[in-house]
């Protein structure tokens, strides 16, 4: 554990190191550290759209997604207090910290696991909108290091516990998802026919 830690406090310093001499990149990075989780709900709303008229398992999916990231972010916030880290600025004072400082735990990252939530879920949805919410994962997280905010055990960590909640929940859950969306489907020739129905109601009153 300790060589663990050591390997893991290097990498900060490094990715730290980075950020003092790449001022160019603190704009684009510090506003995605902070407001990606915008693109992250776009690709939310793709995975639906790309969903809709596809196999109810496929829809099912999409749905399954947000869910899987409100319980594993749900998940992360005893584990958080459970292991305690104190943010990196906290124990390295000389630190580039373009973050806003924040009195809760490091690890694991919270935007790291909402990022990984949704990427793997999207995978399960469409192979090329679950690559680009993964690639986008992949930047959330080296960017919550790069204004050092985690250590990159942090949004590593944040990253898999996101995947593991995600892909085993829906391997515990598919089949009652799947037959759930497959019966909403089927409520909308219902729905439709009460649509139909209801001016008409109105006009004999």
């Amino acid at each position: 554990m300790g060589e663990l830690h050591r390997v893991d406090d290097s990498l900060m310093v490094d990715v730290n190191h980075l950020a003092w001499h790449t001022a160019w990149l603190h704009t684009p990075l510090v506003g995605y550290a902070h407001y990606g989780v915008v693109l992250f709900a776009a690709l939310l709303l793709g995975g639906v759209f790309l969903a809709r008229n596809s196999p109810s398992r496929r829809l099912a999916a999409a749905g399954w997604t947000p869910l899987a990231m409100f319980i594993a972010l749900g998940l992360n916030q005893p584990l958080g207090r459970w292991v305690a880290e104190p943010r990196p600025y906290q124990t390295h004072p000389w630190l580039l910290v373009l973050a806003s400082r924040t009195s809760d735990f490091s690890f694991p990252s919270d935007h790291a696991v909402m990022a990984g939530a949704v990427a793997a879920g999207l995978l399960l949805v469409s192979r090329w909108l679950g690559t680009i919410a993964s690639v986008a994962a992949g930047v959330m997280a080296f960017s919550r290091v790069y204004i050092g905010a985690h250590y990159p055990w942090d949004v590593v960590g944040g990253l898999l516990l996101a995947a593991v909640v995600t892909v085993l929940g829906w391997l515990l859950l598919q089949k009652p998802l799947t037959a759930l969306t497959e019966w909403l489907r089927h409520q909308r020739p219902l729905q439709a026919g009460f649509a139909q129905i209801s001016p008409s109601l109105q006009r004999e009153e």
